[in-house]
């Protein structure tokens, strides 16, 4: 099948969308922590809404449009366009917990990236000015060669395991109903995938003030397990 991802390209997509990646996901609910101690999310439908609005018009949808741009411009070697592209998504950050989270995993990332005698020097560059994670994802996707289309899906896909397993331990819920979660967001995650490879640089935008009102809130929340 033309589709079809090499052997050695899927271990690598593998690898780098594991939850198993050192570079802090699993210590960030982005904003599900405080929407859980507001009672707004309560159970496994409330948070699978929650998610499908993201993937469907929030912020997550931007940062895959970043990362398949990012992505492109690493193919043709465009370094001051990948740089561009990162200052963009620093400022399309709404608040301050989010930007930190995305830098910090970015920092983590390439930091893994050198300590694996892969990183090049225009990625040096990211690395002194503070590089978000779906910049570094993308490197690490075109230097790994895996195709596009199955990089963004590792990406929204590694997005939803992260926020089902804080949805497990803060609501809580189940491990089967963290697995029901996933597998009822697959369909949602490949639409998504396919309207976001066609989406114009005009498009760029998203109906996210639910998740920075919760970002804000969770700021100033007494009690947290998580540090997003």
């Amino acid at each position: 099948m033309k589709d079809e991802v090499e052997p050695f390209a899927l271990l690598r997509l593998l690898q780098l969308a594991s939850p198993a990646l050192p570079v802090g996901a699993y210590s960030y609910s982005e904003g599900i922590e405080a929407l859980v101690e507001a009672g707004k999310l309560d159970d496994r439908t409330a948070l699978e809404t929650w998610m499908v609005q993201e993937l469907r018009f929030g912020a997550i949808r931007v940062e895959a449009a970043v990362m398949v741009r990012a992505y492109r411009a690493c193919q043709a070697d465009d370094w001051e366009r990948v740089s561009d592209w990162n200052h963009w998504l620093s400022a399309a950050r709404e608040t301050e917990e989010l930007r930190l989270q995305s830098l910090q995993m970015g920092r983590s990332l390439l930091r893994l990236w050198h300590d694996l005698h892969l990183l090049k020097q225009p990625y040096m560059i990211l690395q002194k000015e503070g590089c978000h994670f779906a910049i570094a994802f993308a490197l690490a996707a075109a230097h790994w060669q895996i195709d596009l289309r199955s990089a963004m899906l590792g990406y929204l896909h590694s997005w939803a395991t992260n926020l089902s397993n804080a949805g497990v331990k803060l609501i809580p819920l189940g491990q089967t109903a963290g697995q029901q979660l996933l597998l009822y967001l697959q369909p949602v995650i490949q639409l998504a995938v396919e309207e976001i490879l066609t989406l114009p640089d005009e498009d760029l935008s998203s109906c996210g003030w639910g998740l920075a009102l919760a970002s804000m809130q969770h700021e100033t929340q007494y009690s947290r397990l998580f540090r997003s």
